[in-house]
């Protein structure tokens, strides 16, 4: 991908949708790229679509384009725990400005 609007997280095989994404928050643009997705997979045993989930994805455009780098998986807890720590921390005027633009 040579835009970051194009990144998708989705997956088919044979025609089928096995992960499905339902979401995407671009959370920093330029050569490192940070994406939160919200996504589904589909049980391969029933064909069901399990409950949705999030993956934290970073990208590197290398030679124009975008590759992934590094991902976080993200279960409820952990979901929880992030946004009730960067929530406390900001009401707390505990996180500055990073100085990259991407507020």
């Amino acid at each position: 991908m040579e835009n970051v609007n194009d990144i998708t997280f989705a997956l088919e095989e044979e025609g089928e949708a096995l992960v499905e994404e339902l979401d995407k928050i671009i959370i920093q643009r330029g050569v490192w790229a940070v994406i939160l997705f919200r996504y589904q997979e589909r049980n391969r045993k029933t064909g069901e679509f399990q409950p949705p989930k999030a993956t934290l994805r970073r990208y590197q455009k290398f030679k124009g384009e975008y590759r992934k780098r590094d991902a976080v998986n993200l279960s409820k807890d952990s979901a929880r725990i992030l946004v009730d720590t960067l929530g406390k921390w900001l009401e707390e005027g505990l996180l500055g400005d990073t100085g990259d633009g991407d507020s």
